[in-house]
């Protein structure tokens, strides 16, 4: 309130109209963006603005950054886990088929080798599957799933893979009861490959052959290879048998203590191939070559 006479202080002086100032304002707007839009004058000082305040805006961005951030780690972290989970579970759903897949493949290259070993022997065979052990635990006996329904024989030779595995001594309509090589009371008529001695190998449980009847100074050592020497008429010659494991010499004692290892998994259960007998060569062959004996003796005496 101003007293008679007196002019307010400048402090209380009122400017130019709100109004006055928002038009000159709008027309000092309008003027600057035409004359920046035509000629640019303001596009330097828009630079030197963007890099002062550059700084400015990555400080106030950085909690929006980093609150992104971690939401994207958390959420990674957590699709991994998950991903993770789901793997397992799919490892463990295979795991069934995965196993089996192996035990096909081993059968399978069982197969093949017993196959390639019927087809090395000029005998007819039988693939059988060996079910389960005797039950008698002073014998080593096996029984498989061939009989006479087969034609399967007591006495036939059954070899796997790698050797001669035992003998068919029962047989039934379905099955049949096979004693090994191991077993104490089987004999094989063997010979070694290094030097051609012919002696006779004996079961002795557990796993493991002897050669007995040998003097102690017979010319056997360890690592010597046993095979069929085929007198017996039962295996045929050429059979692997087993190997020398060690050659004990006592001069106590006459004959020599040699134990061997079998060459066949006779402890262990898989596919086995029984022998059959030896087949007899076609009529015509046999009457070709008994017409050729009388001649190939006569061309003999006239050479000598």
């Amino acid at each position: 309130m101003s007293v008679v006479g007196h002019q307010p202080p400048p402090f209380f002086k009122r400017g130019p109209a709100p109004l006055a100032r928002l038009a000159f304002f709008v027309v000092l707007a309008l003027a600057l963006l035409v004359l920046d839009l035509k000629y640019r004058y303001l596009e330097q000082i828009r630079h030197g603005v963007a890099i002062v305040l550059f700084p400015l805006q990555r400080a106030a961005y950085t909690p929006v950054d980093l609150y992104e951030q971690l939401g994207g780690y958390f959420s990674s972290l957590t699709g991994l886990q998950q991903e993770n989970v789901q793997l397992k579970r799919k490892e463990l759903e295979s795991a069934n088929w995965l196993l089996r897949q192996q035990h096909l493949e081993l059968e399978n290259q069982r197969l093949r080798a017993l196959l390639d070993m019927k087809a090395r022997q000029p005998v007819s065979g039988t693939i059988a599957e060996i079910l389960y052990k005797a039950r008698d635990p002073f014998s080593r006996r096996v029984v498989v799933d061939k009989g006479s329904q087969h034609d399967v024989a007591p006495g036939q030779a059954v070899v796997d893979e790698a050797g001669v595995l035992g003998q068919v001594t029962r047989v039934y309509p379905l099955q049949s009861e096979v004693t090994l090589v191991t077993d104490k009371n089987q004999a094989v008529p063997v010979k070694i490959i290094r030097n051609g001695l012919r002696a006779v190998l004996f079961g002795a449980g557990a796993g493991q052959l002897e050669l007995r009847f040998l003097a102690a100074n017979a010319d056997v050592q360890a690592g010597d290879r046993l095979v069929t020497s085929g007198l017996d008429g039962v295996y045929l010659p050429g059979l692997p048998v087993a190997k020398v494991l060690r050659v004990d010499r006592d001069t106590a004692y006459s004959f020599a203590h040699i134990v061997c290892e079998p060459a066949a998994g006779v402890e262990k259960h898989g596919q086995v191939l029984i022998l059959g007998s030896r087949e007899a060569l076609p009529p015509q062959v046999e009457e070709v070559e008994a017409r050729d004996k009388p001649a190939r003796s006569r061309k003999a005496r006239r050479k000598e």
